[in-house]
């Protein structure tokens, strides 16, 4: 995203006004607000009791969890639905639920607390906590900064393949960006990337001494009264904790109960857990400027900070909700996605992985904050659940948005179904593959993502991409020398897996999507492939 001149001009406008606005700092807890009046609490309630219990059977939801806060007091902390289907456990105020990227809010405090020490600085260079970081380009490895880090703004493109492999580390998964070439220059776009928040965590533990997860449990969970809440799928999962939700998926039309992802390897990009009942007091201490039980964990100005619109973010790069809500300016933070709406400043962050979703919208001029949890892949209901609570606890006017939300994404189906219909449509029928499936098997190997398998029995081909289930399947023929493939439970639908041949006809490579970044190259017999 390149910006113009006017642009630009406003953005400094824009940003000047912004930053001159934190120049006095306020350390002070706020005093407690008028509570919100009971009856019309009450009356709002009522309505978002009917109004769930008909988007859970609009969008096929089997799970939901809810926490609202208004004028510093929960006001609506309640669970619908079941936690798992096919079982009678029903989701309440204190069941688990992935927070994904809603994580990111979390690593940015830890960040922010971290320069009240004078440990680091929002823009320190990367490298002075992290020195053996590195991306391709030696300017943008020496100039990238902390602040950097949480802005989406570094030059990468989204490399989640890197830690949808399953077996690297956080350190190798970082190493290998140096393999990865810049999709644009620094600071000039916005690409949503998550390993870059996983350096941000290896940033906090450099500075502090303590690991991620150890910081976010000790340093702010615990502070908060987040009692029940864990920074990692592996800390939650040793509770061995009855009352958790599963992670379910909507495959070939029916929805079920699929594995858990692998996001342990970037846990600082998405991986805590929580609860409706957790998330209102993390409401709570964000709706009051980073104060708990009357203390503060972070300073006025390095709180208000992580709120400052801090870069623009293109339509192409913001929720496509935006094309209802249609706000005047969208930008990001440092950790949250931002808009207008009815004139008021919305900050809000959705999570999202397999099997789950999450979504956090603050309203700050209203002291208002809503939390949502959901256990459906990316079931849209989140949205209009967040915007109706923003709405009906601000006064604005009743809107749908429920209904409206299911046309825009029911839109955006159609739209991929076209799209799908049209690559069916460009398949040649009676065509054969060039080789023998035999000839197809072998170690092929992307200097990024490492190594993708080949294999053949009996005349059939299968792939493997590291060692998850998700990432198996076997391939049917399409024509010539592409085939198609279902991987793992078939809940990505079918990928295309082209093979390409060296000027001798032999077979040297196979791309995926025929996506020039999922291309490896064959390794010879004998040879060693990289993980």
């Amino acid at each position: 995203m390149r910006a113009g001149k006017s642009t630009v001009c406003f953005m400094a406008v824009f940003f000047s006004l912004s930053a001159g606005a934190q120049t006095k700092p306020i350390d002070a807890c706020p005093a407690a607000s008028a509570p919100f009046p009971a009856a019309q609490a009450a009356e709002i309630n009522a309505g978002l009791d009917a109004y769930i219990s008909k988007g859970l059977q609009d969008w096929n939801l089997p799970g939901l969890s809810i926490a609202v806060v208004k004028n510093g007091v929960p006001v609506y902390v309640k669970g619908f639905g079941v936690r798992s289907l096919g079982e009678s456990g029903r989701v309440d105020e204190r069941t688990l639920f992935g927070m994904m990227s809603t994580t990111k809010a979390m690593t940015a405090l830890a960040l922010a607390m971290l320069v009240d020490e004078g440990k680091l600085a929002w823009n320190d260079p990367v490298t002075k906590h992290l020195p053996w970081f590195a991306l391709s380009d030696a300017f943008v490895t020496r100039n990238l900064t902390v602040r950097d880090l949480l802005l989406h703004n570094s030059g990468l493109g989204n490399t989640d393949g890197l830690w949808a492999r399953g077996d690297l580390d956080s350190r190798q998964i970082i190493e290998r960006l140096q393999k990865v070439p810049l999709s644009y220059s620094l600071r000039d776009g916005f690409i949503y990337q998550n390993v870059m928040y996983q350096v941000a965590g290896e940033v906090v533990q450099s500075a502090s001494g303590m690991a991620w997860d150890t910081f976010v449990k000790t340093r702010i969970m615990d502070p908060i009264g987040m009692t029940r809440s864990q920074p990692t799928l592996a800390a939650m999962a040793a509770r061995r904790d009855g009352n958790t939700s599963a992670a379910h998926f909507d495959i070939d039309g029916k929805v079920r109960v699929i594995r858990e992802s692998p996001v342990d390897a970037v846990p600082a990009a998405g991986a805590a857990w929580s609860t409706a009942e957790d998330s209102a007091k993390w409401l709570q201490f964000l709706l009051s400027g980073g104060c708990a039980g009357g203390k503060r964990l972070v300073s006025g100005a390095n709180f208000r900070e992580l709120l400052r619109p801090q870069t623009f973010v293109s339509a192409e790069e913001f929720y496509p909700t935006a094309q209802l809500t249609k706000p005047h300016w969208m930008t990001y933070g440092l950790g949250w996605f931002q808009q207008d709406h009815h004139g008021k400043f919305v900050a809000m962050h959705t999570g999202s992985m397999d099997g789950r979703t999450a979504i956090v919208g603050l309203m700050p001029d209203e002291a208002l904050g809503v939390y949502i949890f959901g256990n459906l892949d990316h079931a849209e209901f989140r949205h209009a659940l967040m915007w109706r609570v923003l709405d009906a606890y601000s006064g604005a006017p009743a809107r749908d948005w429920s209904t409206e939300f299911l046309a825009l994404y029911g839109g955006l189906k159609a739209d991929a179904d076209k799209k799908q219909a049209e690559r069916e449509a460009k398949r040649v029928a009676g065509t054969t593959p060039s080789h023998k499936a035999g000839n197809y098997a072998g170690t092929y190997l992307n200097p990024v993502y490492g190594d993708l398998k080949i294999s053949a029995a009996d005349g059939v081909l299968r792939l493997q991409f590291g060692p998850m289930p998700e990432n198996a399947g076997t391939l049917e023929h399409w024509n010539y020398d592409t085939y198609r493939v279902k991987l793992g439970d078939g809940r990505y639908g079918w990928n295309l897996i082209s093979f390409g041949m060296a000027p001798d006809g032999s077979i040297r490579t196979v791309r995926m999507d025929d996506s020039p970044d999922f291309e490896f190259t064959r390794q010879p017999e004998g040879g060693k492939g990289g993980g």
